[in-house]
C-alpha cells in the first residue's frame, strides 16, 4: 500500500544558530563581490553548502587559503582561538558566525582551565565544534565519547569539570555523564546544560512519532552530528525502516503506511517540503508539535557594524537620510529558509 499519512515532527530543521549563520552569509554574498570565503562549512548540510558555492562562496579548511583582504566568515561550529586570530590578521572583513551556545562552552572551558581544572569534554573526535572547543585549552581538555573512555582516563591531580559538545544526543550524553559522576563525585558542571535546546527539542519531537510510524525519514547530511543523533533515536524506537536522506531523490519509493519525517538542525524547510511531496501521503500530513521555539540569535556583531557603516555610506552618497535605521532591522522576521529559497539557486 502507498504512504497513508506523514507524521511531521515539530520542531524540525533550522535552529536559531543556523538561522543566524545562514542569513549572515547571505548578506555577505550580497554586499561583497565574489568570492566570499568561509572557514569550514557554514553549517553541516550539503544542500546548503552547495547553494552557497553556486553564489561564489569558497569554503576552506585553512585560513592560509584565503587571499589577503578577502571577506571571510567563520562557521557556526566555532573556531579555535588561533584560527580566529589568523583570520583577523589577514586584513579583510571577518564575520564570526559562531553559535552563541558554542561560545558559552568555549567560555566555560577557558574559565575552568584557568582555575586549574581538568575538563572532561564529551564530544565526537574530529567534529568541527569539538576541535574548536578543545583548542581553547588543549593541555587541560580530555575528550571522551563513551563510557569506556571515562573509565580509562588517568586520574587528574586537581578538580574535574564536565562539559559537552552542544549537538550530542541526550541519550548518549546521559550515560557518559553518569559514568563521570560515579568516578569523580565532586565534578563541576554548569548550572545550565551545554546540550543545545534545539537538538533536544528535535529529539523529543521525533520520539513522539517514531513509535507510531511504520518508517522514519531523517533529513540531513552525514557530517551533521545532530542529524546522526536523530537517526540513532529513530532506530531505537521505530520497528520499521529508518532512512537518512540528504536530497529528495534519495527517498525510497517503497515506504508504506505511516511515515515519520524530521530534519536535522541544518536542513532547509524547502527540502522537507520536497520530501513530503515525494512521499505523497494519501491521507495528508499530521503535524506532531511538542513545543514552540521562540529563540532568536541576532546577526554577528561584525555584520551589524558592517551594515551600519553601509547605511551611513549610502545616506552620504544620496546627500541625506535616504535610509533610516539599519539594513538588518527586519532580521528577526525573516526566515533563513526563505532567504535560501529566494536568493540562492536550488
Amino acid at each position: 500500500m502507498p504512504v497513508e499519512r506523514v507524521l511531521l515532527a515539530a520542531p524540525r530543521g533550522f535552529c536559531a544558530g543556523v538561522e543566524m549563520a545562514i542569513k549572515a552569509l547571505s548578506w555577505m554574498v550580497r554586499v561583497f563581490e565574489p568570492p566570499v570565503y568561509c572557514y569550514h562549512e557554514i553549517v553541516h548540510n550539503q544542500v546548503v553548502v552547495d547553494r552557497f558555492r553556486a553564489m561564489g562562496v569558497v569554503f576552506v579548511d585553512d585560513i592560509a587559503e584565503v587571499p589577503a583582504g578577502a571577506p571571510l566568515m567563520l562557521s557556526a561550529h566555532g573556531s579555535a582561538p588561533e584560527v580566529v586570530a589568523a583570520a583577523r590578521a589577514h586584513g579583510g572583513v571577518v564575520v564570526d558566525a559562531v553559535c552563541p551556545l558554542v561560545t558559552k562552552v568555549h567560555h566555560e572551558v577557558r574559565m575552568r582551565a584557568g582555575k586549574g581544572y581538568t575538563v572532561i569534554y564529551v564530544g565526537h573526535e574530529g567534529h568541527d565544534e569539538a576541535v574548536g572547543t578543545m583548542a581553547v585549552a588543549p593541555e587541560s581538555v580530555r575528550l571522551v565519547e563513551k563510557v569506556d573512555d571515562v573509565l580509562s582516563l588517568d586520574t587528574p591531580d586537581g578538580p574535574v569539570a564536565l562539559l559537552a559538545q552542544t549537538t550530542l544526543s541526550h541519550d548518549e550524553w546521559a550515560g557518559v555523564q553518569d559514568a563521570v559522576r560515579q568516578r569523580f563525585p565532586e565534578v563541576w558542571m554548569p548550572g545550565r546544560s551545554d546540550l543545545c535546546f534545539a537538538t533536544t527539542n528535535r529529539q523529543s519531537a521525533l520520539k513522539a512519532i517514531a513509535q507510531r510510524a511504520d518508517a522514519v525519514v531523517v533529513i540531513g547530511s552525514a557530517n551533521s552530528s545532530n542529524t546522526l543523533a536523530l537517526e540513532r533515536v529513530a532506530r531505537s524506537l521505530c520497528s520499521g525502516p529508518v532512512v537518512r536522506v540528504n536530497a529528495v531523490d534519495e527517498v525510497p519509493t517503497d515506504l508504506t503506511g505511516l511515515v515519520g519525517v524530521t530534519a536535522g538542525a541544518s536542513a532547509p524547510e524547502d527540502l522537507v517540503e520536497a520530501v513530503v511531496a515525494r512521499l505523497a501521503p494519501s491521507g495528508g500530513v499530521e503535524l506532531v508539535d511538542v513545543t514552540t521555539e521562540e529563540e532568536y540569535f541576532p546577526p554577528p556583531r561584525e555584520l551589524r557594524e558592517l551594515m551600519r557603516g553601509l547605511t551611513g555610506a549610502i545616506n552620504l552618497a544620496l546627500g541625506g537620510p535616504g535610509l533610516s535605521g539599519n539594513l538588518l532591522a527586519d532580521d528577526r522576521s525573516v526566515a533563513a529558509s526563505d532567504v535560501l529559497a529566494r536568493e540562492l539557486p536550488v
